[in-house]
């Protein structure tokens, strides 16, 4: 047995032991994003992440470090305050334990959150981005060295984000008057900022937004057989311009609350 799996297995057992019905769904709220709530939805079960034995713990800023799992008497989610960074000093793979975890307590869609800079100068801070398609620039990938426990080997990620549950999220932005966009992500290491130099880069890559999580998320999610949505609240202006201004975390904070509400009118149409 791995590692991996020996952590996956043991956190497991640890959230069916206090939560043993199956989850329908979970959602990863990233940097700002982690008081997200849904209308109808009534909290079940409250388990922090210090007492999940395989599970990291997480160190950076606004992250809790808690799953609720709430439900509306029909769907099941989890809602992940807090996740895991390759930044922090983890693995690929224990970056993305929580990801196989949801996987095995019966997840079968995972929604991804973060906080992105916008590289496409038609994105203003406190948008929304559905995430299309996604750039791993991390170098790093959760499935390096893995036997099948989780999954195949080569998992295809030609359409790594569910085509049709963005529609329904464009759908849903637009009948909400939320102000959104669509577009490709680019997954960086962190934790230092990108350089102008770098922005323009990945501009030219065709890139819309720039973060430092989500790619090896999706990657897990895929591989373990889970459909992904992925949204951006988009923080800040990473044109690499020469008007180029310094990012602050508080300024990225507050954006990402201000797009953390368009973000909840999208979730509250899908998942009512």
């Amino acid at each position: 047995m791995s590692l991996l799996t020996d952590s996956v297995a043991t956190a497991t057992r640890s959230i069916q032991d206090k939560y043993p019905t199956p989850i329908d769904c979970a959602i990863i709220l990233g940097s700002g994003l982690s008081d997200l709530s849904l209308d109808g939805y009534q909290s079940q079960c409250l388990i922090e992440y210090k007492d999940l034995n395989g599970l990291p713990i997480a160190t950076a800023p606004s992250h809790k470090g808690v799953i609720n799992i709430v439900s509306n008497g029909n769907k099941t989610i989890a809602l992940c305050a807090g996740r895991h960074h390759l930044y922090e000093g983890y693995s690929a793979q224990q970056v993305t334990t929580l990801s196989y975890v949801l996987s095995q307590v019966g997840c079968k869609e995972l929604i991804i959150t973060n906080a992105a800079g916008a590289l496409n100068p038609k994105f203003l801070p406190g948008d929304v981005m559905i995430i299309t398609d996604h750039i791993n620039h991390t170098g790093h990938n959760p499935v390096l060295g893995q036997d099948d426990t989780f999954g195949v080997m080569f998992p295809d990620m030609s359409k790594a984000y569910a085509p049709d549950r963005a529609k329904q999220a464009w759908d849903a932005a637009n009948a909400q008057g939320v102000r959104c966009h669509q577009g490709i992500y680019i997954g960086v290491l962190g934790p230092s900022l990108e350089t102008s130099a770098e922005r323009r880069m990945m501009r030219s890559f065709g890139a819309d937004a720039v973060g430092m999580s989500t790619v090896l998320e999706c990657i897990a999610a895929n591989h373990s057989g889970m459909q992904v949505l992925g949204l951006s609240a988009i923080t800040n202006l990473a044109l690499g311009n020469e008007d180029q201004q310094p990012d602050t975390i508080e300024e990225v904070l507050e954006n990402a609350a201000i797009a953390g509400q368009g973000m909840k009118k999208i979730l509250n149409e899908i998942l009512s």
